[in-house]
Protein backbone atom coordinates (compact mmCIF):
# COMPACT_ATOMS: atom_id res chain seq x y z
CA UNK A 1 0.00 0.00 0.00
CA UNK A 2 1.28 3.56 -0.94
CA UNK A 3 1.96 6.16 1.71
CA UNK A 4 0.19 9.03 1.02
CA UNK A 5 2.30 12.02 0.13
CA UNK A 6 2.19 15.62 2.52
CA UNK A 7 3.55 18.76 1.52
CA UNK A 8 4.29 22.35 2.63
CA UNK A 9 3.28 24.85 0.15
CA UNK A 10 4.15 29.04 0.25
CA UNK A 11 1.95 31.37 -1.48
CA UNK A 12 2.11 34.42 -2.22
CA UNK A 13 -0.51 37.42 -1.85
CA UNK A 14 -1.02 40.55 -3.55
CA UNK A 15 0.09 42.59 -0.72
CA UNK A 16 3.38 40.91 -0.79
CA UNK A 17 3.37 38.48 2.42
CA UNK A 18 4.00 34.92 2.35
CA UNK A 19 1.24 32.32 3.55
CA UNK A 20 2.60 28.89 4.42
CA UNK A 21 0.28 25.73 4.82
CA UNK A 22 0.40 21.82 4.69
CA UNK A 23 -1.88 20.28 2.49
CA UNK A 24 -2.39 16.17 1.30
CA UNK A 25 -3.58 18.13 -1.96
CA UNK A 26 -1.69 21.35 -2.93
CA UNK A 27 -3.53 21.85 -6.10
CA UNK A 28 -6.62 21.58 -3.87
CA UNK A 29 -6.03 23.96 -1.07
CA UNK A 30 -4.60 26.35 -3.44
CA UNK A 31 -7.89 26.23 -5.28
CA UNK A 32 -9.64 26.97 -1.57
CA UNK A 33 -7.61 29.68 -0.63
CA UNK A 34 -8.22 31.22 -4.14
CA UNK A 35 -12.29 30.96 -3.56
CA UNK A 36 -11.97 32.50 -0.38
CA UNK A 37 -12.09 29.09 1.52
CA UNK A 38 -8.86 28.76 2.45
CA UNK A 39 -7.27 30.34 5.77
CA UNK A 40 -8.65 33.43 7.00
CA UNK A 41 -5.18 35.60 6.10
CA UNK A 42 -5.63 34.82 2.96
CA UNK A 43 -9.39 35.86 2.18
CA UNK A 44 -8.60 39.37 1.80
CA UNK A 45 -4.88 39.01 -0.20
CA UNK A 46 -6.21 38.04 -3.50
CA UNK A 47 -5.00 37.06 -5.93
CA UNK A 48 -2.40 34.51 -4.53
CA UNK A 49 0.34 32.67 -6.47
CA UNK A 50 1.73 29.32 -5.82
CA UNK A 51 5.62 30.06 -5.35
CA UNK A 52 7.08 27.08 -3.56
CA UNK A 53 6.20 23.19 -2.18
CA UNK A 54 8.01 20.67 -1.06
CA UNK A 55 6.88 16.91 -0.75
CA UNK A 56 7.36 15.14 2.96
CA UNK A 57 6.84 11.60 3.73
CA UNK A 58 4.53 11.72 6.70
CA UNK A 59 1.33 14.21 7.91
CA UNK A 60 3.86 14.51 10.98
CA UNK A 61 6.89 15.81 9.13
CA UNK A 62 4.95 18.10 6.90
CA UNK A 63 3.51 19.96 9.85
CA UNK A 64 7.10 20.03 11.57
CA UNK A 65 8.42 21.76 8.37
CA UNK A 66 5.46 24.50 8.39
CA UNK A 67 6.27 25.26 11.49
CA UNK A 68 9.84 25.74 10.50
CA UNK A 69 9.34 27.88 7.51
CA UNK A 70 7.11 29.71 9.50
CA UNK A 71 9.59 30.57 12.02
CA UNK A 72 11.82 31.99 9.27
CA UNK A 73 12.75 36.10 8.37
CA UNK A 74 11.77 37.21 5.02
CA UNK A 75 14.96 36.72 4.01
CA UNK A 76 15.23 32.85 4.47
CA UNK A 77 12.00 32.30 2.66
CA UNK A 78 12.69 34.07 -0.45
CA UNK A 79 15.94 31.55 -0.24
CA UNK A 80 14.20 29.34 0.13
CA UNK A 81 12.00 29.87 -2.48
CA UNK A 82 14.78 30.86 -4.91
CA UNK A 83 16.16 27.44 -4.70
CA UNK A 84 13.33 25.81 -4.50
CA UNK A 85 10.64 23.29 -5.85
CA UNK A 86 7.45 24.66 -7.49
CA UNK A 87 5.60 21.67 -8.08
CA UNK A 88 4.14 18.36 -6.33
Amino acid sequence: MEQKKHYVYLLECSDGTYYCGSSGDVQKRFEAHSKKRGAKYTRTRLPLKLIYVEELDSLRDAMRREREIKGMKRKQKELLVSKGKTSP
